[in-house]
């Protein structure tokens, strides 16, 4: 064999043996991801681990590995059909790597095992994670575990109808000053029926339209008994403060006896709802800093700061202003091989990177979760972004991790709607939460 032949044979051998090893290390994996209350204007949910899959993939590339990454996206509008599909899901053991849900489910589905930490995978002390607000990372952490990553922050705030405040007698200064009128405690729940129900008797708005909560259950309803002064979780138990609940129950009743909000309400058509309140159907609402995106990009409310104010909820008796943060948070679930889910925790922590993330936090107008992202262009450059996280975020505050705070939010619930229809009186809606939530958590949580 000539010199010739044999470098041939070499180099041909070099060439299959390369090529064999590109073979061998080349890594094709899918992940899926699916996000929970998601509509149009929430697409960076899942969009954004995709976006974090590409750059995953060309950096694998630049190490000389081959990684293909298929991302498979699941949003769901409604949270119910989300938690079906997802407990279904669980149960035949076809979980999807990366779930986008609220914080509160962090509690239970960890003492379940449905989720691994998140800790177990990410450096914490590792950039982008490690510029997160800590209260977000302290929000996505149970019994001093990290289990999540915050995928957006976001504030509720009360909404009024500006022409309608003018009509009765609020000047353009007194309307800008509102927001820190609310936040001192000049202005208060009582002043909130009170000018709903001015609003009426003008004639601005239909009888049951002067303040237009919420039409289903929510965390909303939480900030109302923390504006009397309730308190959810203290050193790590639940709490139960008798007289803030009966302050926010009797709230609710006096809202209907006053005739500003509807003994039916509760139920009535999301749409609906929607169209009224961009219109100036309603004059005092509330929501959450994510309602701005509907009302200008759905609702077609493109004048909105013409039209409207927002503030924190007004401080009731005894309590103070404030806002719930309600942070939809990444989590890794459990069943997956190990390999696999750290592909995919490494996708969730690309993904919180803060040109990333204002994708999300501007389309569907949430708020940031670092102190970067606040300085991106696009975060800064946006007047809603910018006004909301500075009035709101200082305020808020969030429902509990707690295991057990679905029971308490459960039985919360159904006896503010009793005592809301009628079908209860507020001394007996109250009594009987109380009676429920020693039956059902005994010890775990405080009655005061």
């Amino acid at each position: 064999m000539t010199i010739v032949s044999i470098l041939r044979s070499a180099t041909l051998a070099a060439a299959l043996l390369a090529s064999t090893a590109v073979i061998a290390s080349a890594k094709d994996v899918t992940i899926s991801v699916w996000s929970g209350g998601s509509g149009p204007n929430d697409n960076y949910r899942v969009d954004a681990i995709e976006i974090a899959a590409d750059l995953l993939e060309r950096e694998a590339a630049i190490r000389g590995e081959e990684l293909n990454i298929t991302v498979q996206k699941t949003p769901y509008s409604g949270w119910e059909e989300f938690k079906q599909a997802l407990t279904l899901a669980a149960e035949a053991k076809k979980a999807p790597n990366i779930v986008a849900t609220g914080h509160e489910d962090i509690g239970p589905w960890a003492q379940a095992g449905l989720i691994v930490p998140v800790e177990d995978y990410i450096d914490l002390d590792s950039w982008p994670i490690n510029d997160i607000y800590p209260n977000l990372m302290e929000i996505a952490s149970f019994n001093g575990t990290v289990y999540g990553i915050p995928q957006d922050a976001e504030s509720r705030p009360f909404f009024f109808w500006k022409p309608h405040m003018k009509a009765i007698g609020y000047s353009d200064a007194e309307i800008d000053t509102l927001p820190a009128k609310v936040e001192n405690g000049e202005y208060t729940l009582k002043n909130v029926l009170e000018d709903a129900k001015k609003m009426q008797d003008k004639g601005l708005v239909q009888p049951g339209y002067g303040f237009y909560p919420r039409t289903s259950n929510g965390p909303d309803y939480w900030q109302f008994y923390t504006s009397f002064g309730g308190l959810m979780e203290e050193d790590g138990k639940l709490v139960f403060d008798k007289a803030a609940m009966q302050r926010a129950y009797q709230y609710f009743a006096d809202l209907v006896a006053a005739g500003v909000t509807k003994k039916n309400h509760i139920g009535m058509p999301g749409d609906q709802w929607w169209k009224e309140v961009a219109t100036g159907k309603a004059g005092i609402w509330h929501g959450g800093t994510w309602h701005y995106a509907r009302l200008v990009n759905q609702e077609g409310l493109k004048d909105f700061f013409d039209n409207v104010q927002f503030t924190l909820i007004p401080a009731g008796e005894g309590g103070k202003a404030n806002t719930l943060t309600h942070p939809l948070t990444y989590l890794l679930m459990a069943g997956h091989d190990q390999e696999t889910t750290q592909i995919a925790a490494d996708l969730v922590k690309l993904a919180s990177e803060p040109r990333i993330n204002a994708l999300h936090a501007i389309k569907s107008a949430h708020l940031g979760i670092s102190e970067t992202e606040t300085k991106v262009d696009l975060y800064s450059a946006d007047r809603w972004a910018s006004e909301a996280t500075e009035r709101l975020l200082p305020h808020a505050n969030a429902m509990p991790n707690n295991a057990e705070f679905g029971k308490y939010w459960t039985i919360m619930w159904k006896n503010l709607e009793a005592s809301w229809t009628g079908a209860k009186t507020v001394e007996a809606a109250v009594n009987d939460t109380e009676t429920e939530l020693k039956a059902t958590l005994g010890n775990s949580i405080v009655i005061r």
